[in-house]
C-alpha cells in the first residue's frame, strides 16, 4: 500500500512495498549475489588469520617455540592478506553488477511512471516533489548503491562469520560475547522507529527546498519584474532552513546512537577480559586463546560501528527508495485507458463542463461552470477571455489531458468497435494515449526543444519519419530557417547545440503537429512566446498547420480569433458570448469591446 498526502506531494511507497519491489530485481541476478556472498564469506573468514596467529604465538613462544611457527603464522597472515584483497575486489565486482543495474532499472521506470501521471496531478503537487524524487532520490540511491552498500555488505558478513570464530574458539567466551546482542538489540530498538521519520521528513524537506529553488530559477523573469526577488528569497532561505535544521538534527540523532554503541562495546570487552582470566586461572583455557577471543570481539567494533554509522545513510536511502516507488506505484493505480474503439472523422464534444481543482467533488471553487462546446471536422474555434476565465483549463480537457469533475469531453459520430459494433462516442478519459494522441493534439505556449538533432525532435511524434516527410512538414509552417541550419536535420539543437529563438521552437512544435496530423489540434496561446513580431509568423505558420483539421485555439491576440470560424468569450469560467467574429463585434457585447481595445 501507499501513503498519500493529498494535494501536497506524490504517493509514498511503505517500506515493505519498496523492498518488495526490489525483490525481482535482485532475482534477476541470483548468480551474482552467489558470488558476492561467497567472496564475503572468504573475506571475512580470511580475517580472523590475524586474531588466531597471534594467539598461537601467545601460547607457544613463552613455551619455548622456535623460529618456525613465526614464520608458519606470518605465512598464513601473507595468504589471508591476499585472500581479502581478491575477496574485497571479488565482491565489489559482483556487488557493481548488482547495484548498478537496479538502480539504473529503478530510475527507468520511475521516469517512465512519472511521464503517465496526470497533468492535473502534477500540477497540484508542484514539479518540484517530482524532479527532486527523480533526481535527488535516485542520486542518493545510487550514492548508497556505490558506497555504502559495499561497506553494509561486508561488515555484516564480517559480523556473522566473526561470532561464529568467537564461539569456534571457547564456548564459554562465546556466550560472554552474546551480552553485546541485546545491549545492540536495545540500540537498534531505540534507534529505528525514532530513525524512519526523521529520515522521511528530511528527504521531504529537500523536495520543498528543490521545489522553491526551481520556482525561483524558473521565475527569475517574472521576480525581476516585479522586483519580489527579495521575498522570493526570503521563502527559498526559509525551506533551506528547515533542511538544514533536520540534517542537523539527524546528525545528533545519529551521535546519541554511537554512545549507546560505544558502550556495549565496552561492557562486553571488559567481560570477555574477566571471563578469560578466570578461564586461564583455573586452568580452563590459555592465554593465547582468550588474545584470540579478545581481539575477535575487538574486530567486530568496525564492522558494527559501521553498520550503525552508515545506517542513516540506508534509513536515508530507503526514504528515497519510498518516494521513487511511491511514483511507480501512483502511476501504476491510475486508471489505464485501454478503449479499443476505431473513430473515423469523429467531432470534439465537450458538453456542460464542470472543473474543480479541489479533490471535494462538492467544492465551489470551480475554474469552469457548464462550458458546452462542439467542434466540428476541420472547425477552428477561438477561445478568448481575460486571465483566469478557464481557457487553459478548458484547453486541456479537450486534449484529455485533464478529466472535468462533471460533464462530458467525448469524440462522437462514425465510430465502430473492434467487432464492428456502432457506438455513438467514446470519452477521451477511455482512450488510450497512442489513440487519443492520433486523434487530438496539443501545442501549449511553452515547448521544449530537446538536446538532440532538428530530425529527433521534429520526428519525436513519429520517430519512424523519412526525412522528406520531416522537411514536409517544417516547409508548411514556414520553418525556411532550418535549412540554413550547419548540418541541416544532422543539426543539434537544445541544451549545448545550436540555439534558436523562440519562434524556431515554436515552429518545430508545430511542424510536429502536421508530422503528427490529428483530426483536431488544441493551441493554448501556441504563439505567445514569440513576441509581437514574431506571432505574426507564427499566426501564419499556425493557420497553414491547422489546414483541413479542426482547432480549439486559445487566443491571446485577438487576430487569431478574427480568422476562426467561430469565437468563444469566457468570463468567471463560463462562456458569455459565441458566434462568427463578425456577428459578435456587431451585438456590441463583451467581445465587441474587447476587439474595440485591441483594433486602438
Amino acid at each position: 500500500m501507499s501513503e498519500q498526502s493529498p494535494q501536497t506531494t506524490l504517493a509514498i511507497a511503505s517500506r515493505r512495498r519498496s523492498f518488495a519491489h526490489l525483490a525481482p530485481l535482485l532475482r534477476a541476478r541470483w548468480n551474482w549475489l552467489i558470488v558476492l556472498i561467497l567472496a564475503g564469506i572468504a573475506n571475512a573468514g580470511a580475517g580472523l588469520v590475524g586474531p588466531w596467529a597471534i594467539g598461537r604465538l601467545v601460547d607457544e613462544l613463552p613455551a619455548g617455540a622456535g623460529s618456525d611457527v613465526v614464520i608458519t603464522c606470518a605465512i598464513a597472515v601473507a595468504i589471508a592478506g591476499v585472500v581479502m584483497a581478491l575477496g574485497t575486489w571479488i565482491g565489489a565486482w559482483a556487488l557493481a553488477h548488482i547495484a548498478m543495474p537496479v538502480v539504473a532499472d529503478l530510475r527507468t521506470q520511475v521516469v517512465d511512471s512519472a511521464l503517465t501521471l496526470e497533468a492535473q496531478r502534477i500540477e497540484s503537487t508542484g514539479t518540484g516533489d517530482l524532479v527532486s524524487r527523480v533526481a535527488d532520490d535516485s542520486r542518493k540511491i545510487s550514492e548508497a548503491a556505490a558506497q555504502v552498500l559495499p561497506l553494509v555488505v561486508e561488515s555484516l558478513l564480517i559480523v556473522i562469520v566473526s561470532a561464529v570464530g568467537l564461539a569456534a574458539i571457547d564456548w564459554r567466551l562465546g556466550i560472554v560475547g552474546l551480552v553485546a546482542l541485546p545491549m545492540y538489540w536495545l540500540t537498534l530498538r531505540w534507534y529505528l522507529p525514532r530513525s524512519e521519520p526523521l529520515y522521511k521528513e528530511e528527504r521531504a524537506a529537500f523536495g520543498r527546498r528543490a521545489g522553491r529553488l526551481l520556482g525561483g530559477l524558473t521565475g527569475a523573469r517574472t521576480l525581476r519584474a516585479y522586483r519580489a526577488e527579495s521575498g522570493e528569497l526570503s521563502r527559498i532561505d526559509a525551506a533551506s532552513g528547515q533542511a538544514r535544521d533536520l540534517s542537523i538534527g539527524v546528525f545528533s540523532f545519529l551521535t546519541r546512537a554511537f554512545s549507546r554503541n560505544n558502550r556495549a562495546e565496552a561492557v562486553v570487552l571488559s567481560l570477555l577480559l574477566i571471563a578469560g582470566f578466570a578461564l586461564v586461572y583455573f586452568g580452563e583455557t590459555t592465554a593465547g586463546a582468550v588474545t584470540t577471543a579478545a581481539l575477535v570481539f575487538h574486530r567486530l567494533f568496525n564492522p558494527i560501528g559501521a553498520l550503525v554509522g552508515l545506517f542513516d545513510q540506508v534509513q536515508s536511502a530507503g526514504a528515497s527508495l519510498t518516494r521513487m516507488v511511491g511514483v511507480i506505484d501512483e502511476a501504476a493505480s491510475s486508471p489505464r485507458r485501454t478503449n479499443d474503439i476505431s473513430i473515423d472523422r469523429p467531432a470534439l464534444v465537450l458538453e456542460d463542463l464542470w472543473f474543480s481543482y479541489d479533490e471535494d467533488p462538492e467544492s465551489s471553487n470551480h475554474v469552469l461552470k457548464g462550458v458546452s462546446l462542439r467542434l466540428n471536422p476541420g472547425e477552428v474555434v477561438a477561445v478568448v477571455g481575460t486571465t483566469g476565465a478557464g481557457k487553459s483549463t478548458l484547453a486541456r480537457i479537450a486534449a484529455g489531458l485533464s478529466a472535468p469533475t462533471r460533464g462530458r469531453a467525448e469524440l462522437a459520430r462514425g465510430t465502430t468497435t473492434s467487432a464492428g459494433e456502432t457506438k455513438r462516442s467514446v470519452s477521451l478519459t477511455e482512450l488510450p494515449d497512442d489513440r487519443l494522441r492520433g486523434h487530438i493534439t496539443m501545442v501549449a505556449q511553452e515547448v521544449h526543444t530537446f538536446t538532440g538533432t532538428l530530425r529527433e525532435n521534429v520526428a519525436l511524434p513519429v520517430p519512424a519519419a523519412t526525412d522528406e516527410q520531416i522537411i514536409a512538414a517544417l516547409d508548411t509552417v514556414g520553418a525556411s530557417w532550418a535549412t540554413a541550419l550547419p548540418h541541416g536535420l544532422d543539426t543539434e539543437v537544445g541544451d549545448g547545440g545550436t540555439r534558436l529563438s523562440a519562434v524556431e521552437d515554436q515552429s518545430i512544435a508545430l511542424a510536429r503537429l502536421v508530422l503528427a496530423d490529428p483530426d483536431f489540434a488544441i493551441l493554448d496561446e501556441a504563439t505567445a512566446e514569440a513576441g509581437s513580431a514574431g506571432a505574426h509568423v507564427l499566426e501564419a505558420s499556425a493557420r497553414s498547420a491547422l489546414a483541413g483539421r479542426g482547432a480549439l485555439v486559445v487566443a491571446h491576440r485577438l487576430s487569431q480569433a478574427e480568422t476562426a470560424d467561430r469565437v468563444l468569450v469566457m468570463e468567471h469560467g463560463r462562456v458569455v458570448e459565441e458566434g462568427p467574429h463578425e456577428e459578435l463585434v456587431a451585438a456590441g457585447g463583451r467581445y465587441a469591446q474587447l476587439w474595440s481595445a485591441w483594433s486602438a
